[in-house]
């Protein structure tokens, strides 16, 4: 029987090791996973690439991982905010390595990774410092850069609900990089707000299906269901 319901945050978490590349969802707090940051953080592993949208906020999640020294290395589309002290901090001290991407190249980097895509060519970047060391190319008298797939380790994903197949469905603006970042990780980690039993989420509604994810934790109020069901 399939069967993806891990028993705690903790479970979850297990197996992601040191230099381990991790996307992780959500812009700004919108759909990010601050359960399995928190577990990961007591988790222990160190010298992280995390792939994000942004790079922290305050001192919770993301940021928070930072504080704790465990990431070598950002990718991401927004670095800077009004709150993005502790990343300005380890960045002006040479603690952390920044590779800035544009934000629709971060998010075709990622689905390409997802959808079997070798690189593809956009007009984003060109004639930049980030289209430095590129392969360009001029196309229909328009110039492009080549830009090659994210993939990474794990994905760490925030999802309203999801069944113990893995399948998933998200609440409004929070489902944002969720998807594309299920698809192009080895293996997708999910904290949910409830489980459900198989067969109440709607196939017409579900946006990443189970395929993609191997662990499902709820972490929200309602008394975990759906072991039972076909």
């Amino acid at each position: 029987m399939i069967d993806k319901i891990a028993a705690s945050v903790a479970d979850a978490v297990a197996g992601i090791g040191d230099g381990s590349t991790i996307m992780i969802s959500g812009f700004g707090g919108a759909g990010m996973p601050a359960a399995l940051i928190e577990g990961l953080i007591a988790q222990g592993a160190s010298d992280l690439t995390i792939v994000n949208n942004n790079a922290g906020n305050g001192e919770t999640g993301l940021a928070a991982l930072m504080k704790a020294g465990r990431v070598r290395k950002i990718v991401c589309s927004f670095p800077r905010q009004s709150d993005s002290h502790v990343f300005d901090r380890l960045y002006r001290a040479g603690k952390i390595e920044l590779e800035l991407v544009p934000q629709g190249n971060l998010a075709e980097r990622i689905r390409a990774a997802g959808a079997g895509i070798g690189a593809f060519f956009t007009p984003t970047g060109f004639g930049t410092a980030l289209a430095e060391g590129k392969e360009t190319r001029r196309i229909d008298g328009r110039d492009y850069v080549l830009e090659h797939p994210i993939r990474a380790d794990f994905a760490l994903v925030k999802a309203l609900r999801g069944d113990r197949w893995g399948n998933l469905v998200y609440r409004k603006a929070a489902r944002n990089f969720g998807p594309i970042m299920a698809s192009a990780a080895a293996c997708t980690i999910v904290q949910v707000d409830e489980v459900v039993a198989l067969g109440t989420l709607d196939p017409e509604v579900i946006v990443t299906p189970g395929i993609f994810v191997h662990r499902v934790v709820a972490v929200g109020d309602t008394t975990r269901i759906g072991r039972q069901g076909g």
